[in-house]
């Protein structure tokens, strides 16, 4: 099983190396939302130290939606994900190798710029520590959610709306407590209440999430 895992890993990151220009619409996608909020709200320090969290969780949670569209639905076309159901190992094994990899080319980069964004709005050093240990922790999870929208809506007609109203509230609980450990750095609590519950469900989805979407996609591809 590590085998397989690690060749979907390797073809799906080589599949986006060659598709570089949509990786890079994410990522510019999630520097201009950042970007342009301490254009619009103004100097002020205070202001923008307070919003800094939620602005940066909100921007990278749309960014790494863009691409739960195309997790599975070029597969599905070309009828490789049928050849890979039909394969002898679990197809929940590929489905996680395939989360990896779409984590590692839209929510990697994304916590790994956040503090070259969060610097826009004066975050202290211990804030940007967390910033990232909170993304880190909670855009696998995005990923993994997202990968359940994507498999339930694959081969729908508009499906990429109907998987925004899939996985919006389910985010919902990720973006509070990321942002929240953001924000209770700023006022001098601990983070760690927050970060845990991040890591609680990071460990959740990980175990629940590549089967239910595996199992997703046997539904859709019948």
């Amino acid at each position: 099983m590590s085998k397989i895992l690690l060749a979907i890993i390797h073809r799906d990151l080589l599949l986006a190396y060659r598709r570089r220009a949509d990786v890079l619409t994410t990522l510019f996608f999630f520097v201009i939302v950042v970007s342009l909020f301490p254009l619009g709200v103004g100097p002020e320090m205070k202001t923008l130290r307070l919003i800094a969290p939620g602005v940066v969780w909100v921007a990278a949670l749309l960014a790494s939606m863009l691409s739960l569209g195309r997790l599975f639905s070029a597969d599905y076309q070309d009828g490789t994900l049928e050849q890979m159901a039909l394969a002898p190992q679990p197809l929940w094994t590929i489905v996680l190798g395939k989360i990896t990899a779409h984590w590692m080319v839209s929510g990697l980069p994304l916590a790994l710029m956040a503090p070259v964004l969060g610097l826009q709005f004066d975050l202290p050093p211990d804030a940007l520590t967390v910033l990232v240990i909170s993304l880190l922790l909670g855009t696998p999870i995005l990923s993994m959610i997202g990968a359940i929208g994507a498999a339930l809506t694959l081969g729908l007609r508009g499906g990429g709306v109907l998987l925004s109203l899939l996985v919006l509230p389910l985010y919902i609980p990720v973006l509070i407590f990321g942002a929240g450990a953001v924000e209770a750095t700023m006022v001098g609590i601990s983070p760690e209440g927050h970060l845990s519950l991040l890591a609680a469900f990071l460990i959740f989805a990980l175990l629940a999430t590549p089967f239910v979407s595996a199992v997703a996609l046997r539904i859709a591809m019948e």
